[in-house]
């Protein structure tokens, strides 16, 4: 039987998938991320890993791996934790978890747009502290979203769940991406491709879904802030590295955009100080796919990837 290891503490959802088709699965089950010394150990002689972003799943780690490793199955949609081109060399099959944290993830990128452009964290911050306040017609005033365009970096099924919330809100969306969304789905919102300096010159909000890899690392850095409107904000809910976090903190105190809403950093769970005292950035612990049913749902898809090719059939999710 095939030797099953999660490196990290998923839902009991994933591992009942595991247990149902006959697998007993090696499982850590500390909610803090194992030790890299201690990943190394746990991985030996694993016919299939299941593993979090929080692996980093390299040359080094597939070495202890074994030889006799078939697939690792990433419980996200996002893969930069692993070297899919060292697996491939091996043999290695990667998987990932598309589609199941589709609308959790658009939720918190709608809810970072409203909350940086209304100062809704900020407000909060006021109430909690006790500090005194006062209503008033020039009181916390924010920035309304309808009639504003939403650009969108990454037109993928994140992308265009983020564009179907925010023209609900009134917003027009235009988007860069690799292709061209189906038509039918640009007609329904309204959207237009254009490039990625048009985007950022037009847009009020720019919200990035794209992967990150090595042609988005830093993506938007200094010189993509110069060219956004200072009245503008920038949201990121898919990777902390397709953002420059330092020069978002100068473009910060340029005053170059508006405000800035983020799910993810560059070296999470690291935050860049320049960010934490502004009350115009609004910060969430990569809450992006945090609900129960999506967190299950990701763990099962990720089992019953590693199921399937334990079993000698395909994958349901493969990546490449």
């Amino acid at each position: 039987m095939s030797k099953i290891v999660v490196t990290g503490k998923i839902p009991n959802a994933g591992l009942e998938v595991l247990h149902k088709a006959g697998f007993n699965p090696q499982a850590w089950s500390q909610d803090t991320a194992m030790t890299r010394q201690e990943l190394l150990k746990q991985v030996q002689g694993a016919d299939i890993l299941v593993t979090l972003l929080t692996e980093k799943v390299d040359n080094e780690l597939l070495d202890a791996a074994g030889s006799q490793l078939k697939a690792v199955c990433n419980v996200a949609v996002g893969y930069n934790n692993i070297d899919v081109a060292a697996c491939k060399t091996r043999g290695v099959t990667v998987t990932n978890t598309p589609g199941v944290l589709t609308d959790a993830t658009a939720d918190i990128a709608l809810a970072l747009i409203l909350m940086v452009t209304r100062r809704l964290a900020e407000g909060e911050r006021v109430i909690r502290s006790k500090t005194p306040w006062q209503w008033g017609m020039h009181y916390m005033l924010g920035t309304g979203v309808t009639n504003r365009v939403l650009g969108v970096i990454g037109m993928g099924a994140i992308g265009i769940a983020t564009a179907r919330r925010a023209k609900a809100c009134g917003m027009s969306v235009i988007y860069y991406s690799r292709s061209e969304i189906d038509s039918k789905i640009a007609n329904e919102l309204g959207a237009k491709k254009v490039s990625l300096d048009e985007l950022l010159s037009e847009s009020d909000v720019v919200s990035i879904h794209c992967p990150s890899n090595e042609s988005t690392h830093h993506l938007i850095g200094a010189s993509q802030f110069k060219k956004m409107k200072p009245t503008a904000y920038l949201v990121n809910t898919a990777r902390g590295p397709i953002v420059d976090e330092q020069a978002l903190v100068d473009a910060l105190k340029a005053r170059e955009i508006a405000g800035a809403g983020l799910d993810v950093f560059e070296f999470e769970p690291k935050i860049n100080e320049g960010l934490l005292d502004r009350d115009d950035v609004v910060l969430i612990p990569h809450l992006g796919s945090a609900t129960t049913e999506t967190r299950d749902a990701m763990a099962m898809l990720a089992a019953n990837n590693a199921v399937a090719i334990a079993n000698g059939k395909s994958p349901l999710t493969p990546v490449g």
